[in-house]
């Protein structure tokens, strides 16, 4: 692998360096944490920055902590943390089994979370799993701290809300209540390493409330707020599902691309949704299928 590129590259110690790195350049640097998507941009001169700030140099920004009930995930934590991590297959189980499907080992052991969110493609794997938990992300920047809600972070296509000068410090989950169900879906072209065709996110809530999130199904991974609100309160048998199906479309847009057509990626959305919320409802009530088993 080629880069032709030339760019200054920068190890800070701390975040104040870093963020005073980032500063001096105005807009053009790029952080580097994983680099899985970044490298690759750059091999393919899809990204030209005039630096890289990488922030492996700094201590502590790969821990999973519990911060006022709420688990907080460090800027530098992988995949592979989040599916060793204890504290995440206890609390956050439906990340853990997202996490699972990214890439290979080799990617899962490079890649962090925050990484996959602030890339902005519309098929990261950490978007819809994020959504349907409502975290927060925490980005430092010029005009201080900021919390952002996931739902306002995706704004387009590779273009989050976090700035030119922004540094994402962690990534704030809070409780979920119990008892809750979830799953994740995601559907490639094969076994192994490839992104996500469409991918669909549910977590099922106590009182019969449903949380749903798609991926690689509209220009950034999105809320189904229709559907969630024609499930709640709701046993969701075949017709109200056949119902849920039914608004797909005012929910997502799907396009045509080299891995799949729009009509296939609709009809499988269908699928992968009514799959999603039966394996959520089971996982609240009984704890089964495990997490982790397919269920596309």
């Amino acid at each position: 692998m080629t880069i032709a590129h030339e760019f200054a590259y920068h190890r800070p110690a701390s975040l104040d360096e870093a963020a005073a790195i980032l500063g001096r350049y105005g807009g053009k640097a790029s952080l580097l944490a994983g680099g899985t998507d970044l490298v690759a941009w750059l091999r393919d001169e899809q990204a030209a920055p005039e630096a890289l700030v990488d922030l492996k140099g700094i201590a502590g920004l790969d821990r999973i902590a519990v911060e006022d009930g709420a688990l907080v995930l460090g800027p530098l934590v992988t995949f592979a943390d989040l599916i060793r991590s204890d504290v995440a297959n206890a609390s956050l189980p439906l990340l853990v089994e997202a996490a699972r499907t990214v890439g290979s080992t080799a990617i899962r052991n490079r890649a962090t979370v925050a990484g996959n969110i602030c890339s902005g493609v519309p098929c990261c794997d950490a978007g819809p799993p994020l959504l349907v938990l409502e975290a927060v992300v925490r980005v430092r920047g010029a005009g201080g701290e900021r919390r952002i809600g996931i739902g306002e972070w995706f704004r387009a296509p590779r273009e989050t809300a976090l700035g030119e000068d922004g540094i994402v410090t962690g990534i704030e989950i809070p409780p979920t209540p119990a008892p809750h169900g979830g799953c994740y879906a995601k559907l490639g072209r094969y076994e192994g390493e490839d992104l996500a065709q469409a991918s669909v996110a549910v977590l099922a809530l106590p009182g019969r409330k449903f949380r749903v999130a798609f991926g690689a199904v509209a220009p950034t991974p999105v809320r189904g707020r229709r559907i969630e609100a024609l499930l709640g309160g709701a046993e969701p048998d075949a017709e109200l599902l056949d119902q849920a199906t039914a608004l797909l479309p005012q929910e997502i847009a799907p396009i045509t691309d080299i891995r799949a057509d729009r009509e296939y990626r609709s009809h499988m959305v269908g699928v992968m949704l009514r799959r999603g919320v039966a394996a959520a409802v089971s996982r609240m009530a009984t704890g089964e299928p495990a997490y982790g088993t397919r269920v596309i």
